[in-house]
Protein backbone atom coordinates (compact mmCIF):
# COMPACT_ATOMS: atom_id res chain seq x y z
CA UNK A 1 0.00 0.00 0.00
CA UNK A 2 1.31 3.56 -0.65
CA UNK A 3 -1.26 6.27 0.83
CA UNK A 4 -1.55 6.89 4.15
CA UNK A 5 -4.38 6.41 6.00
CA UNK A 6 -5.19 10.37 5.83
CA UNK A 7 -5.03 9.92 2.40
CA UNK A 8 -7.48 7.49 2.11
CA UNK A 9 -9.97 9.40 4.62
CA UNK A 10 -9.65 12.25 2.08
CA UNK A 11 -10.25 10.24 -0.92
CA UNK A 12 -13.30 8.69 0.79
CA UNK A 13 -14.56 11.70 1.75
CA UNK A 14 -14.48 13.24 -1.75
CA UNK A 15 -15.96 10.55 -3.54
CA UNK A 16 -18.79 10.54 -0.55
CA UNK A 17 -18.90 14.25 -1.27
CA UNK A 18 -19.78 13.66 -5.18
CA UNK A 19 -22.18 11.06 -4.79
CA UNK A 20 -24.39 13.22 -2.15
CA UNK A 21 -24.14 16.37 -4.21
CA UNK A 22 -24.47 14.29 -7.58
CA UNK A 23 -21.56 15.99 -8.79
CA UNK A 24 -19.05 14.02 -10.52
CA UNK A 25 -15.53 14.34 -10.20
CA UNK A 26 -11.77 13.81 -11.37
CA UNK A 27 -10.31 10.38 -11.50
CA UNK A 28 -8.47 10.63 -7.76
CA UNK A 29 -7.29 7.05 -6.52
CA UNK A 30 -5.05 6.44 -9.69
CA UNK A 31 -3.84 9.94 -9.63
CA UNK A 32 -2.78 9.67 -5.75
CA UNK A 33 -0.45 6.95 -6.45
CA UNK A 34 -3.03 4.41 -5.36
CA UNK A 35 -2.61 -0.06 -5.85
CA UNK A 36 -5.06 -2.17 -5.52
CA UNK A 37 -5.48 -2.43 -2.12
CA UNK A 38 -5.42 1.21 -1.10
CA UNK A 39 -8.32 1.16 -3.34
CA UNK A 40 -9.54 -1.10 -1.64
CA UNK A 41 -9.01 0.80 1.94
CA UNK A 42 -10.26 3.88 -0.05
CA UNK A 43 -13.59 1.79 -0.12
CA UNK A 44 -14.05 0.56 3.34
CA UNK A 45 -13.71 4.01 4.48
CA UNK A 46 -16.15 5.20 2.01
CA UNK A 47 -18.73 2.97 3.19
CA UNK A 48 -17.99 3.08 6.23
CA UNK A 49 -19.35 6.88 6.16
CA UNK A 50 -22.65 5.49 4.95
CA UNK A 51 -22.32 3.29 7.57
CA UNK A 52 -21.70 5.98 10.20
CA UNK A 53 -24.96 7.64 9.20
CA UNK A 54 -27.31 4.50 9.92
CA UNK A 55 -27.39 2.23 6.78
CA UNK A 56 -26.17 -1.28 7.45
CA UNK A 57 -24.12 -4.16 5.05
CA UNK A 58 -26.62 -6.45 3.34
CA UNK A 59 -23.96 -8.03 0.84
CA UNK A 60 -21.65 -7.89 -1.79
CA UNK A 61 -20.90 -7.63 -5.18
CA UNK A 62 -18.91 -8.59 -7.97
CA UNK A 63 -17.73 -6.22 -10.79
CA UNK A 64 -16.13 -6.53 -14.30
CA UNK A 65 -17.34 -10.16 -14.75
CA UNK A 66 -18.03 -10.01 -18.28
CA UNK A 67 -16.42 -9.40 -21.76
CA UNK A 68 -18.99 -7.06 -22.39
CA UNK A 69 -18.47 -4.71 -19.03
CA UNK A 70 -14.79 -5.38 -19.17
CA UNK A 71 -14.63 -4.08 -22.93
CA UNK A 72 -17.31 -0.92 -22.09
CA UNK A 73 -14.86 0.39 -19.35
CA UNK A 74 -11.62 -0.27 -20.44
CA UNK A 75 -10.27 -2.64 -17.29
CA UNK A 76 -9.96 -6.15 -17.38
CA UNK A 77 -9.99 -7.53 -13.62
CA UNK A 78 -12.49 -8.67 -11.58
CA UNK A 79 -13.30 -7.10 -8.55
CA UNK A 80 -15.90 -6.51 -5.85
CA UNK A 81 -18.15 -3.95 -4.15
CA UNK A 82 -20.06 -3.54 -1.14
CA UNK A 83 -24.25 -3.42 -0.84
CA UNK A 84 -25.93 -1.22 1.71
CA UNK A 85 -29.86 -1.58 3.08
CA UNK A 86 -30.31 2.08 1.53
CA UNK A 87 -29.13 0.73 -2.18
CA UNK A 88 -31.91 -1.71 -1.88
CA UNK A 89 -35.35 -1.17 -4.12
CA UNK A 90 -37.81 -3.16 -3.82
CA UNK A 91 -39.09 -5.33 -6.91
CA UNK A 92 -41.34 -3.57 -9.04
CA UNK A 93 -40.26 -0.50 -7.15
CA UNK A 94 -39.36 2.61 -8.38
CA UNK A 95 -35.92 5.00 -8.40
CA UNK A 96 -35.29 9.05 -8.90
CA UNK A 97 -32.67 9.44 -11.60
CA UNK A 98 -32.13 12.75 -10.34
CA UNK A 99 -30.43 11.08 -7.16
CA UNK A 100 -27.56 10.13 -9.12
CA UNK A 101 -25.13 11.53 -11.84
CA UNK A 102 -25.37 9.29 -14.94
CA UNK A 103 -27.41 6.40 -13.68
CA UNK A 104 -26.64 2.67 -15.93
CA UNK A 105 -28.38 -0.08 -15.51
CA UNK A 106 -27.54 -3.68 -16.48
CA UNK A 107 -29.79 -7.47 -15.67
CA UNK A 108 -27.56 -10.03 -13.40
CA UNK A 109 -28.02 -13.30 -11.54
CA UNK A 110 -28.54 -12.93 -7.18
CA UNK A 111 -27.13 -15.18 -4.39
CA UNK A 112 -28.71 -15.52 -1.27
CA UNK A 113 -26.36 -16.61 1.72
CA UNK A 114 -27.68 -19.20 3.51
CA UNK A 115 -24.97 -19.34 6.44
CA UNK A 116 -22.03 -17.50 7.45
CA UNK A 117 -19.36 -18.23 4.60
CA UNK A 118 -16.52 -19.32 5.38
CA UNK A 119 -13.21 -19.93 2.80
CA UNK A 120 -13.74 -23.28 1.27
CA UNK A 121 -17.19 -23.85 1.48
CA UNK A 122 -18.74 -24.70 -1.82
CA UNK A 123 -21.48 -22.89 -3.65
CA UNK A 124 -24.27 -25.57 -2.92
CA UNK A 125 -23.51 -25.53 1.10
CA UNK A 126 -23.67 -21.59 0.89
CA UNK A 127 -25.82 -20.21 -1.32
CA UNK A 128 -29.83 -21.01 0.10
CA UNK A 129 -31.53 -19.22 -2.98
CA UNK A 130 -30.92 -17.37 -6.52
CA UNK A 131 -32.39 -14.62 -8.17
CA UNK A 132 -33.07 -13.04 -11.58
CA UNK A 133 -31.78 -8.98 -10.14
CA UNK A 134 -30.59 -5.78 -11.76
CA UNK A 135 -28.10 -3.16 -10.55
CA UNK A 136 -28.13 0.43 -11.22
CA UNK A 137 -24.63 1.44 -11.25
CA UNK A 138 -23.46 5.50 -11.27
CA UNK A 139 -20.16 6.26 -11.31
CA UNK A 140 -18.76 8.62 -9.41
CA UNK A 141 -16.45 10.43 -11.69
CA UNK A 142 -16.67 12.35 -14.70
CA UNK A 143 -17.89 10.80 -18.28
CA UNK A 144 -17.99 7.78 -16.44
CA UNK A 145 -14.48 7.01 -16.89
CA UNK A 146 -12.33 5.40 -14.08
CA UNK A 147 -9.29 3.63 -14.19
CA UNK A 148 -9.03 0.04 -11.98
CA UNK A 149 -8.09 1.62 -8.70
CA UNK A 150 -10.62 4.46 -9.15
CA UNK A 151 -13.51 2.33 -9.71
CA UNK A 152 -12.65 -0.11 -6.79
CA UNK A 153 -12.41 2.72 -4.24
CA UNK A 154 -15.77 4.15 -5.79
CA UNK A 155 -17.81 0.92 -4.61
CA UNK A 156 -17.03 -0.42 -8.15
CA UNK A 157 -19.45 2.48 -8.85
CA UNK A 158 -22.55 0.70 -6.75
CA UNK A 159 -25.76 2.65 -6.48
CA UNK A 160 -29.09 0.38 -5.96
CA UNK A 161 -29.88 -2.79 -6.81
CA UNK A 162 -33.45 -4.86 -7.29
CA UNK A 163 -34.09 -8.99 -6.90
CA UNK A 164 -37.11 -10.92 -8.01
CA UNK A 165 -38.31 -13.65 -6.11
CA UNK A 166 -35.46 -16.12 -5.06
CA UNK A 167 -35.79 -19.74 -5.83
CA UNK A 168 -34.01 -22.64 -4.72
CA UNK A 169 -30.94 -23.10 -7.17
CA UNK A 170 -31.67 -24.92 -10.63
CA UNK A 171 -29.74 -28.09 -11.46
CA UNK A 172 -27.90 -25.28 -13.95
CA UNK A 173 -27.03 -21.82 -14.10
CA UNK A 174 -24.24 -21.54 -16.99
CA UNK A 175 -25.97 -20.65 -19.90
CA UNK A 176 -29.56 -18.99 -19.12
CA UNK A 177 -30.61 -16.38 -22.01
CA UNK A 178 -30.45 -13.10 -20.19
CA UNK A 179 -32.63 -9.96 -21.91
CA UNK A 180 -33.00 -6.17 -20.34
CA UNK A 181 -35.97 -4.81 -21.39
CA UNK A 182 -36.73 -0.74 -21.16
CA UNK A 183 -40.38 -0.27 -21.56
CA UNK A 184 -40.80 -3.11 -22.71
CA UNK A 185 -38.25 -3.33 -25.85
CA UNK A 186 -35.44 -5.61 -25.56
CA UNK A 187 -32.31 -3.11 -25.91
CA UNK A 188 -29.56 -5.80 -24.32
CA UNK A 189 -29.08 -9.73 -24.40
CA UNK A 190 -26.84 -12.49 -23.59
CA UNK A 191 -26.30 -15.56 -21.48
CA UNK A 192 -25.69 -16.25 -18.11
CA UNK A 193 -22.20 -17.62 -19.73
CA UNK A 194 -21.08 -13.85 -19.80
CA UNK A 195 -20.68 -13.99 -15.88
CA UNK A 196 -17.15 -15.74 -15.40
CA UNK A 197 -18.43 -18.59 -17.70
CA UNK A 198 -21.11 -19.63 -14.71
CA UNK A 199 -22.24 -17.14 -12.36
CA UNK A 200 -21.60 -19.78 -9.70
CA UNK A 201 -17.94 -18.72 -10.04
CA UNK A 202 -18.46 -15.42 -9.10
CA UNK A 203 -19.74 -16.80 -5.87
CA UNK A 204 -16.21 -18.56 -5.58
CA UNK A 205 -14.45 -15.38 -6.85
CA UNK A 206 -16.11 -12.93 -4.29
CA UNK A 207 -15.46 -15.89 -1.38
CA UNK A 208 -11.51 -15.21 -2.38
CA UNK A 209 -11.08 -11.69 -3.28
CA UNK A 210 -12.95 -10.39 -0.28
CA UNK A 211 -10.93 -12.62 2.50
CA UNK A 212 -7.88 -11.29 1.21
CA UNK A 213 -9.48 -8.20 3.33
CA UNK A 214 -11.27 -9.50 5.89
CA UNK A 215 -14.60 -9.35 4.60
CA UNK A 216 -16.89 -12.56 4.52
CA UNK A 217 -20.46 -13.39 2.74
CA UNK A 218 -22.67 -13.40 5.83
CA UNK A 219 -25.68 -15.23 6.40
CA UNK A 220 -29.17 -13.81 4.66
CA UNK A 221 -27.08 -11.63 2.53
CA UNK A 222 -27.16 -11.08 -1.15
CA UNK A 223 -24.11 -11.31 -3.73
CA UNK A 224 -24.75 -9.51 -7.38
CA UNK A 225 -23.05 -12.27 -9.67
CA UNK A 226 -22.25 -9.41 -12.53
CA UNK A 227 -23.88 -8.45 -15.10
CA UNK A 228 -24.97 -10.45 -18.20
CA UNK A 229 -24.49 -7.56 -21.03
CA UNK A 230 -23.47 -3.99 -20.96
CA UNK A 231 -25.12 -1.62 -19.43
CA UNK A 232 -27.83 0.93 -20.25
CA UNK A 233 -27.80 4.60 -19.33
CA UNK A 234 -31.85 5.19 -17.06
CA UNK A 235 -33.54 7.78 -18.12
CA UNK A 236 -36.52 9.47 -16.30
CA UNK A 237 -39.85 7.56 -16.65
CA UNK A 238 -38.23 4.86 -18.17
CA UNK A 239 -39.91 0.77 -17.35
CA UNK A 240 -37.22 -1.72 -16.86
CA UNK A 241 -36.92 -5.46 -16.79
CA UNK A 242 -33.95 -8.27 -16.26
CA UNK A 243 -35.19 -11.11 -17.50
CA UNK A 244 -33.36 -14.50 -16.72
CA UNK A 245 -35.22 -17.76 -18.16
CA UNK A 246 -35.60 -20.03 -15.96
CA UNK A 247 -35.27 -18.02 -13.03
CA UNK A 248 -37.80 -15.29 -13.70
CA UNK A 249 -37.50 -11.26 -14.09
CA UNK A 250 -36.72 -8.17 -11.83
CA UNK A 251 -38.05 -5.00 -12.14
CA UNK A 252 -37.81 -0.91 -11.32
CA UNK A 253 -38.49 1.67 -13.03
CA UNK A 254 -37.64 5.69 -13.15
CA UNK A 255 -39.90 8.41 -11.87
CA UNK A 256 -40.85 10.82 -14.30
CA UNK A 257 -39.06 14.18 -14.59
CA UNK A 258 -39.68 16.80 -12.42
CA UNK A 259 -39.25 20.02 -12.15
CA UNK A 260 -36.40 20.39 -14.50
CA UNK A 261 -34.39 17.52 -12.79
CA UNK A 262 -34.02 13.83 -14.35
Amino acid sequence: MTLHPEQTAELAARLDEAATARTPIPQVAAAAGADTDDAYAVQEALVGLRLARGERPVGLKMGLTSHAKMAQMGVSEVIWGRLTDAMEVPDGGAVDTAAYIHPRVEPEVAFLMARDVEPGDSFEEAVAAVAPALELIDSRYADFRFALADVIADNTSAAAFTVGAWQPPPAGLADLPVRLEIDGEAVESGSTAAILGDPRRAFEEAVRLADRHGVRLRKGWVLLAGAATAAVPLRPGAQVRAVVEGLGAAALHALPERDGRG
